[in-house]
């Protein structure tokens, strides 16, 4: 397999990408998202991702949580709406239905523990959801078992989108079904980190965002002219984002975009660049010793108006 390496965008044609609302926009033609998370073990990734993806403009967000979770989620963001998972299922958010008028997305998987019983829930949202979903986390177990794949490929076939955040590790478990090895360490070279990424996309339909000290973005679209396949790349990341719960900041931001309208390649390329570009402004007010995620998101606005 071949592969392009394309840089993503900065400057001013970063900012193209930034969806600012319209002058007669309300909180759901902003966009709604719905993040599923928060188990009783780790209901902070959900905090970290909802709140990141209010700072990244969704207008209205809401996270279907444990329901040990839920006091602790509503008790860290009020401008997040929260309900239990128990009895949930992906029509009863309106992710079912698909309206251009008030556009949603979904992000499945910040602080879910990856167990079997998380399972059904996660494969509800993949088969019922007839918009975008990002799938991060616990949640991306659960894409690689067999019904997991067997929803994602359906998604595709109906030309819905889907995204998935996987860091090395949790890549490697998607591959391990279709029987490819993951590279070793995010130290092997650049083409072989793309080609992977675009492996796994091809393998699940999905906008593959390959997490790591260089970000690789994966989508299925071929090139019309049979070229080589384009793998973007954000190559402005820092240490400073090597803590838990960055990763729940970015999918949070991803998932933002997407609820706002924009493609899956040009959500992640702004996500991930963003992300490091407040990473980098948190780590210059508090070393990259000190950084940690909550610093992240308080980071974001200031990011947006810096390319801005």
């Amino acid at each position: 397999m071949s592969v392009r390496l394309r840089k993503c965008p900065k400057g001013k044609d970063l900012a193209k990408l930034v969806p600012f609302p319209r002058k007669d926009a309300n909180k759901y033609s902003r966009g709604k998202l719905v993040v599923v998370g928060g188990s009783a073990a780790y209901p902070g990734a959900a905090c970290l991702s909802s709140s990141a993806a209010l700072r990244m403009g969704a207008g209205y967000v809401e996270v279907v949580c444990s329901p040990e979770a839920l006091p602790i989620v509503r008790a860290t963001n009020p401008n997040v709406v929260a309900r239990s998972w128990e009895g949930w299922t992906a029509s009863s958010s309106g992710l079912g239905d698909a309206d251009a008028r008030h556009p949603v997305a979904c992000l499945v998987g910040p602080g879910l523990e990856g167990v079997p019983e998380e399972a059904p829930m996660v494969l509800d949202v993949l088969r019922l959801c007839r918009n975008p979903v990002v799938v991060d986390g616990g949640a991306i177990s659960a894409l690689a078992s067999e019904g997991g794949r067997a929803a994602s490929s359906l998604r595709a076939e109906a030309g819905l989108a889907t995204v998935v955040t996987p860091h090395l590790g949790e890549a490697a478990r998607l591959a391990a079904p279709f029987k490819e090895k993951a590279p070793k360490g995010p130290s092997a070279e650049r083409k072989e980190l793309a080609r992977f990424a675009q492996k796994l996309s091809d393998c699940y339909g999905a906008t593959v965002v390959l997490k790591g000290p260089d970000t690789y973005i994966a989508c299925t679209k071929n090139p019309p002219d049979g070229s080589d396949d384009v793998v973007h790349v954000m190559d402005s990341g820092t240490a400073a984002l090597a803590k838990a719960g960055t990763g729940d900041v970015l999918s949070g931001m991803l998932a933002s975009l997407l609820a706002q309208g924009l493609p899956p390649v040009k959500a992640a390329e702004l996500a991930t660049s963003l992300h490091a570009r407040a990473g980098r402004m948190a780590a210059r007010r508090l070393t990259e010793v000190s950084v940690c995620a909550t610093d992240v998101v308080e980071c974001i606005a200031q990011a947006v108006a810096d390319i801005c």
